[in-house]
């Protein structure tokens, strides 16, 4: 085949344009790759924060009374593994919905972030952001915005400390309608696998 001057001058221009866009199709595809296989920060923090799905026994001491106080907590990964549910009470107490206190906090990931709702007692639903710690084994949850009454005050930040597969720390923190902040430190140890809380 006899290669003319003017196809001589547009041959490199031809095969630039013919390997740019599968060039590029495979850069894409590495791309998608990668990320797939890294997981980000926050959905690391959801997956550990899934691995305590169960149920929990520990101690509080009541920032109020300053009383020691058993308390009942569980976790329960939900809706195809897009939420997990936490529950607490004290162990002494019914389960009678009217009655006592039995607030239900939602986790879940949002647009690259992972979130939490908590269905306070008080009546209101705070959310909060996460942040993880650099060793990744400390979970805090950052107030962002609320629905519902605040004359009663409502929760402000949530710390979760992993120690092991079997000790996990909780810390809660209300902020009171007058601006003070109480803190319950929450020292919890496994008694099941399964999410639930027994009935007295």
């Amino acid at each position: 085949m006899l290669i003319t001057p003017t196809v001589r001058a547009i041959l490199p221009l031809l095969v630039a344009l013919l390997a740019a866009p599968r060039s590029s199709a495979q850069d894409h595809e590495h791309g998608v790759a990668a990320s797939a296989v890294a997981p980000t920060q926050a959905q690391q923090a959801f997956a550990l924060l899934k691995s305590l799905s169960g149920g929990w026994r520990g101690s509080v001491v009541e920032p109020t009374t300053k009383l020691n106080v058993a308390m009942d907590v569980t976790l329960r990964v939900t809706s195809r593994g897009n939420a997990l549910v936490h529950e607490m009470k004290s162990a002494e107490a019914t389960d009678n919905p009217v009655k006592n206190d039995h607030p239900v906090t939602m986790m879940y990931l949002d647009a690259g972030r992972l979130l939490l709702t908590h269905y306070c007692d008080a009546g209101n639903r705070p959310r909060m952001i996460a942040s993880v710690s650099p060793d990744g084994k400390q979970i805090d949850f950052d107030f962002v915005d609320l629905t519902g009454p605040t004359d009663h005050g409502h929760m402000q930040h949530v710390r979760f400390t992993i120690m092991d597969a079997n000790h996990h720390r909780e810390e809660w923190t209300y902020a009171m309608p007058d601006g003070r902040a109480n803190t319950g430190h929450f020292e919890l140890q496994r008694v099941s696998d399964v999410a639930t809380v027994s009935a007295k």
